[in-house]
């Protein structure tokens, strides 16, 4: 399994000093070169100084994501985000997904906002062992045997809620994610979108050759929604 995806963890103290010009260019570089869900929707990723919101997180530096509104967009932010999330904690940096923050500012993008992500030199250790992840079983969010199934089950998730379930079968993984508690609606649904996409990152990163398709004739879970199937070549 990827080394990162074993330590990782969601950094909510940072060193106030910001990252020096190299290290921003450095990021820059892999913001650009991210790979992302779905090539056919437009985002954006900005670098900015300050967001605001009830549980925002003091950092010197955040993430700012943004997308036009297309089916998939909310999984394409979390797939190309924890990307990012991993390269941070791979460079000695740390980040955090933040659910309920926005940008202070209008962001420079045209792009409607999505969510944001925290990122510093921490002030706290940086990762953590295997054994400090606090995660459902395998049997609680999987059917079927599967390698890449460990990397899904350490993604990080929303109040780590951890709300997909994954069937594997014949090399390839369903993936589902729960249906929203309709006192929960628009909020849940769409950082459980999110999630999903940053779970799919962490079964990419333990693929040679990853696509992610929509299959037809896929069997129904209950109480879920399908959202697309990991295959080996296309």
């Amino acid at each position: 399994m990827n080394e990162i995806i074993r330590k990782r963890k969601s950094i909510r103290k940072y060193d106030v000093a910001p990252l020096n010009a190299a290290e921003l260019e450095k990021l820059q570089k892999k913001i650009e070169s991210v790979k992302p869900l779905y090539p056919n929707i437009k985002y954006s990723v900005e670098i900015v100084s300050k967001t605001k919101g009830i549980f925002n997180i003091k950092a010197p530096h955040y993430l700012i994501f943004g997308s036009e509104q297309k089916d998939g967009f909310l999984e394409n932010i979390g797939f190309i985000g924890q990307q990012l999330d991993l390269f941070l904690s791979e460079s000695g940096f740390g980040a955090c997904w933040l659910g309920a923050s926005k940008p202070e500012e209008k962001e420079a993008s045209a792009l409607p906002f999505v969510i944001c992500m925290s990122f510093g030199k921490p002030a706290e250790p940086l990762h953590r062992a295997l054994s400090e992840f606090k995660r459902k079983p395998l049997t609680e969010i999987s059917e079927g045997t599967d390698n890449r199934l460990e990397a899904a089950r350490l993604a990080p998730s929303g109040v780590n809620a951890q709300n997909w379930f994954f069937v594997a079968t014949n090399e390839k993984i369903h993936c589902y994610r729960k249906k929203a508690n309709p006192l929960l609606g628009f909020i849940y649904n769409r950082l459980a979108c999110i999630d999903m996409g940053i779970a799919i990152c962490h079964i990419a990163e333990e693929c040679d050759d990853f696509h992610f398709v929509k299959e037809t004739g896929v069997p129904e879970r209950k109480g879920h929604v399908y959202m697309g199937t990991v295959v080996r070549g296309v």
